[in-house]
């Protein structure tokens, strides 16, 4: 993953950051996304993409990727944002943001997926970036565990829908919990649809027997 990442350097190219981010599928609360910069020999043995990760093993690894990047940031879009632009254009906020909030201004951004980010820093859209690149896999761990932790808190306030052990994805008992009580503030409405269809349709037959 390193030697890909060092690939891309030249007489130009000194920093790479790489970017990612968690949370384009849940029903419920933020997309966020992580950018992160290292030295040219810094490996960490372990990182991959965070969806091969365990949570124990994303929580052991985060302290040792802050402590040995030259730069890190966080971008956090709400679930309100996500419900103007849409997903895919939050998503491309976020990184754009954490690009812009590195302390160290890179070079050359490698960005996982398939679009590239609208900054004046040329940035390479990588698809399956998180298993290739050792930049992006480590921003995906920064930003799975960041958003974790805010679906964590946010769980406290409302434990019906058991975000501390699904983290806002749509799991059978988080569409259960939906469908009892109804959505929370922090739900995203666009996402809902199809569910609060069925569930809306269901219960219309049952009241008229259609």
């Amino acid at each position: 993953m390193k030697k890909f990442d060092n690939s891309y350097l030249n007489n130009k190219i000194k920093y790479i950051a790489g970017t990612d981010e968690a949370g384009r599928g849940p029903l419920a609360g933020p997309v966020v996304a992580a950018a992160v910069i290292f030295d040219n020999d810094i490996f960490i043995d372990g990182v991959n993409d965070s969806k091969q990760l365990s949570e124990k093993e994303r929580e052991y690894l985060l302290p040792q990727i802050l402590e040995k990047c030259i730069t890190c940031s966080v971008s956090v879009i709400s679930h309100i944002q996500i419900e103007k632009i849409n997903i895919l254009q939050a998503s491309l906020l976020a990184m754009t943001t954490s690009i812009d909030r590195l302390k160290i201004k890179p070079d050359l951004v490698l960005v996982d997926g398939n679009k590239a980010l609208n900054h004046s820093i040329d940035s390479i859209p990588i698809i399956k970036g998180d298993s290739k690149s050792f930049a992006i896999a480590s921003a995906s761990i920064i930003a799975k565990v960041a958003r974790d932790r805010i679906m964590k808190r946010l769980g406290h306030y409302y434990p019906v829908y058991s975000w501390s052990k699904n983290k806002g994805y749509g799991t059978q008992e988080h569409i259960a919990a939906i469908k009892t009580f109804g959505p929370s503030p922090f739900h995203r409405p666009t996402f809902l649809r199809k569910i609060l269809f069925e569930e809306n349709s269901h219960r219309f037959e049952l009241e008229t027997g259609q």
